[in-house]
């Protein structure tokens, strides 16, 4: 397919990148060290370390791991919120010559189990306040070494009242049992005295097992290559560059990473595009935390602001969200979930800058397109395929369409991954004979490249022989003024097949079900309108932000009355 796309790219944007001019993810960090030496590379609770330090001990760490015997391309598992250790673990992982497997720190047992059995991982580097997770199924894993993080590790003597008020006060620290667990300041100090045998990597070693979340039944792990990852940096980077040359001119990027580092969103579009550019991280542990997170937000003048939807909406709707100064934020990136225009629009009158909105996933690395990053308004796509990026709408048969009629959203690029990690037949039904990844969700195209989501294909609701998509129903409840968020879903209905089904969160507390259905009958037409209304003081989301229909659906019909 011709790249039609290509000229709609803002000014200086290359068409393609070269994922080639670095060997392995590992030259681009060590680049990066090496050149910004003294800048300070992550900030989390007022403390800082630079790329000098992140480089000192990820080395250090990377060779306490290799003393441990493990071999190259052993999995090393890394559950941890967004705190200083992360980085540093992720690095001496990949040094190692190790892949990283992310967990989600707020995993069940099962969840937990499963991913160190199916990654095989024989090795986790881990915060004390979920190591009781990790004490019930460890026996059941092969991992071997516990490395043991606490909040206070890297905070100097504040570090220890840090530990106290974790431990004691707000008894965050379950009690738990790892007999020969090391701390994470030992492993780093035993380190110190060891030499890193630095291995060779190439573009085909595997970085990352990054595991999606399991929406289509089990969670299975994408396996992220070297190269996918370098590909997708240098995306992200090019993408970015006509933001950033934006005035004000700034010395050093600062980018709020509040989405969670284990998450792909985060790991590219905060962590390694934060060390690329030379730039700082504002690691926040727990965004959920509004008010703590505005407070944070007012020590500093930030320049980069990656997020998703409910996120950007809790903060715009806090009373204190105007006290931040935004004088310098040059780009802010929504992902994870569709942008929805009230919450855009609130944003950019609040901030000035428009919500810049892009796709992607796990399997992908995870951007595959997005708007131009120095838009001035909301554009209701995910934007224009990125530089080296091939997108191709398509059917059920694998037909590509013609432009403006909804089918698959295929790509093809050097982002995506290897395939599913052990799962050769898992990996065969997402990829076409053509060498595209299906990715699951619907999409338009039109006469300039831009693309619409629709929705997941699974999500679509069939009433009476119609496709209803829930996005489209959700952005509508969503503008309603008495309205914070909202979930759309399916539910059985003996005449049409499925009815729709909103469930809502208020922000007037009068707002009735009856004046919701009839708002969206002005915007609607009549089969689109939700038939039933629940009213919840919250909803079920992802560990980031992203609101889980899923859940909604599989809660049983007594549960589901109003």
């Amino acid at each position: 397919m011709e790249r039609i796309w290509l000229k709609h790219y803002p000014a200086g944007v290359p068409h393609d990148i070269d994922p080639t001019q670095y060997a392995s993810l590992v030259d681009l960090l060590e680049e990066s060290f090496a050149k910004f030496r003294d800048r300070k590379a992550f900030i989390c609770m007022d403390k800082a370390i630079t790329y000098g330090e992140l480089d000192e001990m990820s080395v250090a760490l990377g060779a306490w791991l290799q003393s441990k015997g493990l071999k190259k391309g052993a999995r090393v598992a890394i559950m941890m919120p967004n705190v200083l250790q992360y980085p540093i673990a992720s690095a001496a992982v990949l040094r190692a010559g190790y892949t990283v497997v992310n967990v989600n720190p707020l995993y069940t047992p099962r969840e937990l189990e499963h991913q160190l059995t199916d990654s095989g991982a024989e090795a986790i580097i881990i915060l004390e306040n979920f190591a009781a997770t990790l004490q019930k199924v460890i026996a059941r894993t092969s991992v071997k070494h516990v490395v043991l993080g606490t909040m206070g590790d890297l905070l100097g003597f504040k570090g220890l009242i840090v530990n106290f008020v974790v431990r004691r006060v707000k008894k965050l620290v379950p009690a738990f049992s790892l007999p020969g667990a090391v701390a994470f300041n030992d492993a780093i100090a035993a380190g110190r005295r060891m030499t890193l045998a630095k291995p060779t990597l190439g573009p085909d070693d595997v970085a990352f097992l990054q595991y999606t979340g399991g929406t289509t039944g089990v969670s299975k792990g994408a396996t992220l290559i070297h190269r996918n990852i370098v590909a997708n940096m240098l995306q992200n980077d090019a993408w970015l560059q006509p933001a950033l040359k934006k005035p004000p001119t700034v010395d050093q990027l600062m980018i709020v990473c509040a989405l969670p580092l284990y998450h792909i969103f985060a790991l590219t579009a905060c962590f390694l595009l934060g060390v690329r550019t030379g730039g700082v991280n504002l690691l926040i542990p727990n965004p959920r935390d509004i008010p703590g997170f505005i407070k944070e937000l007012q020590k500093y003048q930030v320049n980069s602001f990656p997020a998703v939807n409910t996120l950007y909406n809790a903060l715009v709707h806090h009373p204190d969200f105007g006290k931040i100064d935004f004088s310098k934020l040059k780009v802010s990136f929504g992902g994870g979930m569709a942008v929805q225009k009230p919450v855009a629009d609130a944003w950019l009158k609040a901030t000035g800058t428009a919500l810049s909105e892009g796709y992607g996933l796990s399997e992908t690395s995870p951007v595959l397109t997005c708007n131009p990053a120095d838009t001035d308004r909301y554009t209701g796509s995910i934007g224009l395929p990125v530089p080296s990026t091939w997108i191709s709408i398509r059917d059920d048969d694998n037909n590509e369409l013609p432009l403006g009629q909804p089918g698959e959203i295929c790509a093809k690029g050097p982002q995506v991954m290897a395939g599913y990690w052990n799962r050769p037949d898992e990996t065969a039904k997402v990829m076409t004979p053509d060498g595209y990844f299906r990715t699951g969700d619907i999409g338009i195209m039109d006469e300039n490249g831009y693309i619409k989501i629709v929705d997941r294909k699974k999500d679509m609701i069939l009433v009476s022989g119609f496709n209803v998509y829930p996005n489209e129903v959700e952005e509508v409840i969503a503008s309603h003024p008495g309205v914070l968020e909202c979930a759309v879903i399916g539910i059985p209905d003996e005449k049409s097949t499925e009815a729709v089904k909103a469930f809502v969160v208020k922000k007037d507390p009068n707002v009735t079900a009856q004046d919701i259905i009839a708002f969206a009958a002005t915007e609607l037409t009549n089969y689109k309108v939700p038939k039933h209304i629940e009213f919840r003081s919250d909803l079920p989301k992802s560990n980031v932000g992203k609101i889980l229909r899923r859940e909604l659906r599989d809660e049983t019909p007594q549960q589901r009355v109003a």
